[in-house]
C-alpha cells in the first residue's frame, strides 16, 4: 500500500495521462558532421584559388589538383545539409555558414576563370548577380515564409557545378565544345530558375502581407465592438 487514497491517485494518473508531455530537443552541437563538412568547404575555397592560380595559371597538373579541390567542395555540398536535416544537426552556424560556403566556392571559381581569359566576364556576371540577388531576395521575404528549393534550383546546381569543374580542367577538342554547351544550358537554368524565385518572392510577399492585414483588420474589429473590463 502506497498510503494514498485510491480516488485521489485515480485522479493524478488521470491528470498525468491527460497533461501533454514536454518533450525538450536537444540542441546539436558545433563540431557536428554536417558543420564539419561545411567548414571544409570553407577551408577549400583559398587553396582551390592557390592551386588554380598557380604560376601562369595553365599548369594542367596544377589545374587538376584545383578540379580535386573543387570536387570534393561540391560532393560535400551535397551531404551536408542532407546530414544535418537527417539527423537534427540544423545549428545557427550552419544556417549562416553553408550558404556563405556556396557562394565562396563558385564565386571564386567563376571569377578565376574569367581572370584567366577562360570564361567569358559576362557570364560570371549573370550567375553570381542571380545568386547573390536571390539570396538578398531570401531576407526579404523570410518574415513572410521560406522559398523552399525547387527541383530546376538543384538541377541548376548540378549543371554550375559539371560546367565550372570541366573549364577548370584544360581541356582540348570536343570535350571543350562539350563544357561550352553545358555552360550554356547551366547559364539558361541560372536565368529561368532566378526568374522562378522572384515569381515565388512576389506571390509569397503579397500572401504575408495580406495575411497580415487581415489580422490586423480582425484586431482592430474585436477591439472596437469589445465592452471592455467590468467595473
Amino acid at each position: 500500500m502506497t498510503g494514498i487514497p485510491a480516488s485521489a491517485a485515480g485522479a493524478s494518473a488521470a491528470g498525468g495521462a491527460g497533461r501533454p508531455k514536454t518533450v525538450r530537443r536537444q540542441q546539436a552541437g558545433l563540431w557536428n558532421i554536417a558543420n564539419i563538412l561545411t567548414m571544409l568547404r570553407l577551408v577549400l575555397v583559398p587553396a582551390f584559388v592557390l592551386l588554380l592560380m598557380h604560376g601562369d595559371g595553365y599548369d594542367p597538373a596544377w589545374r587538376s589538383f584545383a578540379w580535386a579541390a573543387f570536387a570534393v567542395a561540391m560532393i560535400t555540398d551535397l551531404f551536408d545539409g542532407h546530414l544535418a536535416r537527417a539527423y537534427d544537426l540544423v545549428t545557427d552556424f550552419g544556417k549562416i555558414a553553408d550558404p556563405i560556403a556556396d557562394k565562396a566556392i563558385m564565386g571564386a571559381a567563376l571569377i578565376c576563370l574569367s581572370i584567366l581569359g577562360d570564361l567569358p566576364w559576362w557570364v560570371t556576371g549573370v550567375i553570381l548577380f542571380r545568386e547573390l540577388g536571390i539570396t538578398v531576395m531570401r531576407f526579404w521575404v523570410i518574415r513572410h515564409g521560406v522559398i523552399p528549393a525547387s527541383r530546376g534550383g538543384k538541377m541548376k546546381t548540378l549543371a554550375q557545378g559539371t560546367a565550372v569543374g570541366m573549364y577548370v580542367l584544360v581541356l582540348t577538342g570536343p570535350l571543350a565544345t562539350l563544357r561550352w554547351w553545358v555552360m550554356a544550358v547551366a547559364v539558361v537554368l541560372t536565368v529561368v530558375t532566378g526568374l522562378d524565385y522572384v515569381k515565388q518572392a512576389v506571390v509569397l510577399r503579397r500572401a504575408g502581407l495580406a495575411k497580415s492585414r487581415e489580422a490586423l483588420r480582425e484586431r482592430s474589429g474585436g477591439t472596437a465592438s469589445g465592452r471592455g473590463p467590468a467595473r
